[in-house]
């Protein structure tokens, strides 16, 4: 596989942006026809950046037989959403990014049945966001992710000018587009397929469980799994091939090295 180092200039947040995409290569990759190349979204978490899930996981060696293209863009710490501030990262990349990669890659499918989105803590909220506020993506996952503020009221208390610069008040969030529980009940059209995992020992363990029950009783089609494991990034590295194995796709798994 290839791993482009994109920059493009961003006209919703105003200023340049690096997105991370890796591309199948046709000589690693079995009846590989490079057209309709399945996307999958890959979304960092906090102190992250489109650099985190290369440098952490190994994640291109893992798929370098799969054709399948990873794209890995950036929100800095700002939740894949539009923030009180007026950085609008939730349309730069529901929105905006998805044309700006198809059009240096135009061999991607723009379809949304090969259109999946991923991502862990920060970026597991993310990809929920982003799937149940658009129509783009018929997959979504979350690994550890922040699923929930049920319970973390005083973060916003702690750090009024973080968080309140995100979402704005704790009354101003509840009930809003940026959470997932009111946002998932909204939802219309087609839905999402949804899989999640948190490990037990995780400080969001409690929240990923009430939220799995709640898109449950909701009917959603979704992927709930749990095991040992705390909010690192040894267990995110072994839980992304589970994606890959969940998602719709030819997945060739290889053996670690590691």
């Amino acid at each position: 596989m290839a791993i482009i180092s994109l920059e493009y200039y961003s006209e919703v947040l105003g200023m340049n942006r690096e997105v991370k995409v890796i591309y199948p290569e046709q000589n690693k990759v079995e009846n590989f026809t490079g057209k309709e190349i399945p996307v999958l979204y890959l979304l960092h978490g906090m102190s992250g950046n489109e650099n985190s899930w290369i440098n952490r996981s190994g994640i291109d060696r893992l798929i370098r037989k799969t054709n399948l293209a990873i794209v890995m863009p950036s929100t800095d710490l700002g939740f894949y959403i539009n923030t009180t501030y007026g950085m609008n990262y939730f349309d730069a990349i529901a929105l905006e990014l998805p044309k700006v990669i198809h059009n240096f890659f135009p061999n991607l499918s723009t379809k949304r049945e090969k259109n999946f989105i991923a991502g862990l803590s920060m970026g597991g909220y993310g990809a929920f966001r982003l799937a149940l506020g658009t129509n783009t993506f018929s997959y979504a996952a979350s690994l550890s992710g922040v699923l929930t503020f049920n319970g973390m009221e005083e973060h916003f208390d702690d750090n009024p000018a973080y968080w309140g610069g995100l979402f704005g008040t704790m009354e101003n969030f509840k009930g809003s587009e940026n959470e997932i529980l009111p946002l998932a009940a909204r939802f219309e059209g087609e839905r999402p397929k949804l899989y999640a995992w948190c490990g037990k020992q995780d400080l969001l363990y409690s929240g990923n469980e009430y939220v799995a029950n709640e898109l449950k009783k909701m009917n959603y089609d979704l992927t709930y799994e749990t095991a040992d494991g705390i909010h690192e990034w040894y267990y995110w590295t072994r839980k992304i091939e589970t994606v890959f194995e969940w998602l719709p796709i030819n997945y060739i798994k290889e053996e670690r090295a590691f």
